[in-house]
């Protein structure tokens, strides 16, 4: 025990008393998130970074210390690691004493390096407990009597308590069938949005934890809690197919828990105390929009004993069936603020304010209106031909708010309950409009962005900038196709599509951990994977044990598979594999079990979505691809994926099982689908492109693919592939030498292109190709969204090619990573930023008259294979001679130099003549 005491002792000498070092540990984070609260997990991970001034820095052993007093004394200690061998400093697992509830638990790290014999000492990070195993409940669900069950107003809760002296911490747990805001004593609790957030509710919904303990007051308090439906009651009615409600009652469950300075533990709130009645929000709905008069009266938050006389007793509601679970990942919040710039009044006399970006959000206003003043505000993607507001694309989606105003000076309004799509504003009941009185507020998951690509070409850099700001749109708690239409749901297509893109631009682990869980939850028991989740029943389609139904789609549900194995290769956790292991497993067997001499035969299917075609298409032209070629492709490619995983888990058996079925299915791929000439019965670019990138054929064939694709492309003169070979296209193409035709395709600029929306002023991506047409008009006015990130998939592409960065399997994670730039002559300068687990990988280059330079910034504890390609003749020098002393290895071929490099900041330069 006195060993425990000196080595605390010198920890916090170093944390606090230390002289300035060369290397620091920086980026503490438990299980992938900064100073959690309500963390379940009787394990939790601890991950941090190493900054250093030092070349090729590698962690030798580390140290944890995880206590319940900042102090770190010898009594609050729960857990001292012990000085570990290893160069790990990613989910590392706690694994101390049993983790009590509610509690808040203080955590550092010592770390020694091959730099220095003196440990590196973190700042001191926390977490908090959530109530663990779910038998902390002690309060009951809280709902409006019978008669106003469905109402459509929204209820407001409130509840009298009393808190008294002597407080160690308070800590508000709350969720809510249905979407719940809460307030302490006049006070929003939390800067969270739209909580607790979509589950599949029919087996769990996620609670959120709140340190409030600077809002209590001595004495008299209040609790409010305003509820309303969200994604949960008055869904989408899918024109009277199906329901798609998960319940008819709005309810909550809220528990204050009080640690007080003697230890003790007490849940204050009595349940009996809880009283509602309607306030101004009259009605609000995800689709449609909210309608609020901010004239009627709203609870007197802040004032105990002072109860509204329209007020209502609440009472308990049946209790949740399903499990209570702790929030895993960041929650929706308020990110970027635009201002309006400019007003326009369309021709037919609408007022229309432009924001300038498509985003996902709302508009909030200020006003100084007389009281009783209707506002409408109408929300929009785009202006048609004639420059007219253009909502037809939303079909039953009215994306419209109505406030009525109380007059007050300088009042802000905005929506509670509620998201819009939209760049235009159409505004009524304002005759004078103000520019600066409106803000478009985006709202999305609070995601820190990872990712940054710039290029000397304008129109790349726009399209990069429309690839983040899809994502940001359609990263609201789930992975959504769209956010503004009437539909606006998690499809597992476009997100298995799009999920290396947008690992590159955000730290997306811990929302598709969430995510990924739902799924798991949602697959049948056969395995059949649903194409949305959460699933709803939104198609009405039969979603029985039958080859029928949005179920089994492959290219969707194959989600259950692609996204954990690339999870795994960008964030390096085994846990997201071993969680979704026996999901992936299902799925294969389910595939397996609806196969016939080991073809899947499930007939409907979504194919390559929306592939380039032809109205009138008498010859032919339109780019189809069978639909039974698609699914095989992607049985094999799971089926891949599921042997890498259980390899990586250390499931022989299960490799060596798969291994001999992956064998068969390889087999009849080819017997089926290609010729003894080596084309595919489908010759089309996403036939090729699906059994390149699957690695299907045999070495002959494959040359004989890529020129079958490469003229494929040249006959069109443009790219065909939709939702399903887009992703994997220029991909298949540098793979196999040719990285001239993918920079072409890439650089187009006519309709079908990744840069022909830019052209036409997009900021978002768009779902068609030609969502708008070069007249201006709109093909597909019913199906068209303007903000559909699965195109953007081409972002991975930039990535690993214009920057260069590419992962090394064999070290997941980017403990290991590959750096190869293209150096292509279309671009004069490349500037790539990836912020990784170890920290910022930083890759720019420019091309100056006979020389080419180019920086790597390599972060500590990590290494980098790094090629270069010699576009002349000539070869690399290093401009610091202290970093070229800290190379690895080195070797110079006719055509490329490669080096070994550890950690650190490289400058070369290549002399071209």
């Amino acid at each position: 025990m006195k060993r425990i005491f000196l080595l605390i002792t010198f920890l916090i000498f170093g944390l606090y008393h230390g002289i300035s070092q060369k290397s620091i540990v920086y980026d503490l984070q438990v299980d992938g998130l900064y100073s959690p609260i309500g963390i379940d997990s009787e394990t939790p991970t601890f991950s941090w970074k190493i900054d250093s001034e030092e070349y090729d820095v590698i962690q030798k052993h580390y140290q944890i210390f995880v206590a319940t007093d900042a102090v770190f004394s010898e009594k609050s200690l729960v857990w001292d690691s012990g000085k570990v061998n290893s160069s790990e400093s990613v989910y590392i697992n706690f694994q101390g004493q049993t983790l009590e509830y509610a509690t808040k638990y203080y955590w550092a790290v010592k770390v020694w390096t091959n730099k220095s014999s003196k440990p590196k000492q973190s700042k001191i990070s926390s977490w908090t407990t959530g109530l663990m195993v779910g038998n902390q409940w002690k309060s009951e669900w809280i709902g409006v009597n019978n008669k106003d069950n469905r109402v459509s107003k929204t209820p407001y809760f409130t509840n009298d308590f009393v808190a008294g002296v002597k407080i160690k911490s308070a800590n508000l747990f709350i969720t809510s069938r249905g979407i719940y805001e809460a307030h302490i004593n006049g006070k929003r609790v939390g800067n969270s949005y739209l909580t607790p957030g979509w589950t599949s509710y029919n087996n769990r919904i996620q609670y959120q934890a709140y340190d409030v303990q600077n809002m209590l007051c001595l004495g008299d308090n209040r609790l409010g809690v305003i509820l309303s439906d969200g994604w949960f009651r008055n869904f989408r009615p899918n024109n009277g197919k199906s329901k798609t409600d998960y319940g008819d009652e709005l309810s909550f469950i809220a528990e204050l828990v009080i640690t007080f300075e003697d230890g003790v533990k007490k849940t204050i709130i009595n349940d009996n105390n809880w009283n509602y009645h309607f306030g101004s929000i009259q009605s609000s709905s995800i689709y449609n929009g909210e309608i609020a008069d901010f004239n009627l009266n709203d609870p007197n938050w802040s004032k105990s004993k002072n109860k509204n006389p329209n007020s209502k007793k609440a009472r308990f509601v049946k209790r949740y069936d399903g499990k209570l679970d702790h929030t895993r990942n960041e929650m929706i919040k308020k990110r970027e603020v635009l201002d309006a710039k400019e007003l326009i009044i369309t021709p037919s006399g609408d007022k229309v304010l432009d924001f300038g970006q498509n985003l996902v959000g709302w508009v909030q206003f200020k006003s100084n209106l007389p009281k009783g003043t209707v506002v409408t505000l109408y929300h929009a993607e785009v202006l048609d031909k004639a420059g007219e507001f253009y909502t037809t694309n939303l079909r039953k989606a009215k994306q419209k708010n109505i406030f009525t105003l109380n007059g007050k000076t300088d009042q802000i309004y905005h929506p509670t309950f509620t998201f819009q799509g939209f760049r235009y504003l159409k505004v009524e009941g304002v005759d004078q409009i103000n520019l600066d009185d409106f803000k478009a507020v985006a709202l999305y998951s609070d995601m820190e962005f990872t990712g940054s690509l710039t290029t000397s070409n304008e129109l790349i850099n726009q399209l990069q900038e429309n690839i983040q700001w899809g994502q940001r749109g359609n990263f609201l708690d789930v992975p959504t196709d769209c956010p503004q239409r009437d539909e606006r749901l998690g499809w597992t297509g476009d997100a298995q599509a799009f999920f290396n893109t947008a690992g590159f631009n955000m730290d997306v682990k811990n929302f598709f951990d969430k995510w990924l869980i739902d799924l798991s939850y949602d697959q049948r028991s056969d395995g059949a994977v649903p194409g949305v989740v959460p699933h709803n029943n939104y198609l009405g389609l039969n979603d029985s044990k039958e080859l029928k139904g949005t179920f089994g789609r492959t290219g969707w549900a194959d989600a259950a598979t692609i996204i954990p194995w690339h999870s795994y290769l960008i964030y390096g956790d085994k846990q997201t594999l071993e969680r979704q292991y026996q999901s992936m497993v299902k799925w294969i067997d389910f595939m397996t079990q609806n196969s016939k001499n080991h073809l899947y035969i499930k007939e409907d299917h979504w194919g390559d979505w929306l592939f380039f075609s032809r109205d009138d298409d008498n010859s032919g032209r339109s780019a189809v691809t069978s639909k039974k070629l698609i699914a095989q492709a992607f049985y094999c490619y799971s089926t891949k994926l599921l042997i890498k995983s259980a390899t990586a888990l250390g499931y022989v058996e299960d490799a060596n099982k798969y291994s001999k079925l992956y064998a068969k299915l390889v087999n009849a791929f080819n017997n089926e689908f290609v010729t003894k000439n080596g084309m595919l019965v489908s010759d089309s670019q996403t036939a090729y492109v699906l059994a390149l990138k699957f690695n299907l054929l045999s070495k002959e064939n494959i040359k004989i693919a890529t020129e079958r694709l490469v003229n494929n492309i040249n006959d069109y003169g443009h790219l065909t592939t939709g939702f399903l070979g887009t992703p994997f296209l220029c991909h298949v193409l540098s793979d196999n030498g040719k990285n001239k035709e993918a920079i072409k395709l890439l650089l187009r600029e006519e309709y079908p292109s990744w840069l022909y929306p830019v052209t036409k002023g997009a900021t978002t991506i768009w779902e068609r190709w030609n969502g708008i047409k070069p007249d201006g008009s709109f093909q597909y006015p019913s199906m068209n969204s303007f903000n559909h990130y699965a195109y953007g998939a081409i972002g991975e592409w930039m990535y690993n090619n214009l920057m260069g960065l590419k992962i090394n399997q064999d070290f997941p994670g980017y403990k290991r990573f590959t750096i190869q730039p293209l150096f292509d002559e279309n671009f004069d300068n490349i500037s790539g930023t990836y912020n990784s687990n170890y920290g910022n990988i930083k890759v720019n280059w420019s091309r100056k008259n006979d020389t080419v330079l180019i920086n790597i910034s390599i972060p500590a504890n990590s290494q980098s294979d790094v090629f270069l390609s010699k576009p002349y003749k000539g070869n690399w020098t290093f401009n610091n001679m202290k970093a070229e002393g800290s190379v690895l290895e080195k070797k110079d071929d006719t055509d490329k130099t490669y080096f070994l490099l550890g950690s650190g900041d490289y400058q070369l330069r290549l002399k071209t003549k």
